[in-house]
């Protein structure tokens, strides 16, 4: 991915997506909080997956739909190297 996905790209996913109202600056402080203190469940990140895998037109990393936080899921996206096209 040429692009770092953000914290404030992240809520914006999470509030398309989800329904949910996320402070960007709230999961920056606290990177290693669950996806599930903000109520999103796994249907909801997979979503996310998707829509991301849709806007850049590549697969993300497989574990992506695993991770259980903010920072995790942010680490795995922005560090994994863009194989292929």
């Amino acid at each position: 991915m040429n692009d770092q996905l953000t914290y404030e790209e992240l809520a914006v996913l999470m509030k398309n997506g989800a329904g949910l109202t996320v402070d960007p600056s709230e999961m920056a402080a606290r990177p290693g909080s669950a996806f599930d203190e903000y109520g999103l469940d796994s249907l909801g990140l997979l979503g996310i997956v998707a829509a991301l895998e849709n806007r850049f037109g590549r697969p993300l990393p497989a574990d992506a739909d695993r991770c259980r936080t903010p920072g995790e899921f942010l680490d795995l996206v922005n560090n994994t190297p863009v194989t292929g096209v």
